[in-house]
């Protein structure tokens, strides 16, 4: 027997992932929407550079100025347009789908790096899943809800 005593549960359970203390450390989240994924990395210390795919820029793979300003709308929201290179990996979907992932991804990342962002991200719905899909066809049914037209006769 020895005196050693057991661990308790509160030394072993693991709580949310604390921020990153090497201020270095690369972060990593995924966000979805619709059918598309988007597998985001943060490199701190950056100059706001955002790379899709290995090799495209924002303004090539987001034609439309909505889709650019939804990437973009989670890291002004925290003011941290130029802190952060963003390294985007998006599968999936359409432009639209893509560009709602990317933001909800982007917004993990920051709340990951600093706790006072993720309430602010919070409070702003950029940290709520959008669970919006679509609809499947029905058997009997022209599509999810139309019918096909009736005739009396």
């Amino acid at each position: 027997m020895s005196d050693e005593t057991p661990p308790t549960t509160t030394e072993t359970a693991t709580t949310a992932t604390p921020p990153p203390s090497d201020p270095n450390t690369i972060i990593a989240a995924v966000g979805r929407r619709k059918t598309a994924v988007a597998r985001v990395r943060l490199h701190p210390n950056g100059t706001g550079r955002i790379v899709i795919n290995k090799k495209r820029s924002l303004e090539q793979y987001f034609e439309r100025e909505g889709d650019r300003l939804t990437v973009l709308s989670a890291l002004e929201a925290v003011g941290a347009t130029k802190k952060y290179d963003v390294q985007l990996r998006l599968t999936g979907g359409g432009t639209a789908g893509q560009a709602g992932a990317t933001r909800m991804g982007i917004a993990r990342c920051l709340g990951k790096a600093s706790a006072e962002w993720l309430e602010t991200l919070k409070s702003q719905g950029f940290l709520t899943r959008d669970a919006r899909e679509k609809e499947r066809r029905k058997y009997g049914r022209r599509g999810a809800r139309a019918s096909y037209q009736f005739s009396k006769r």
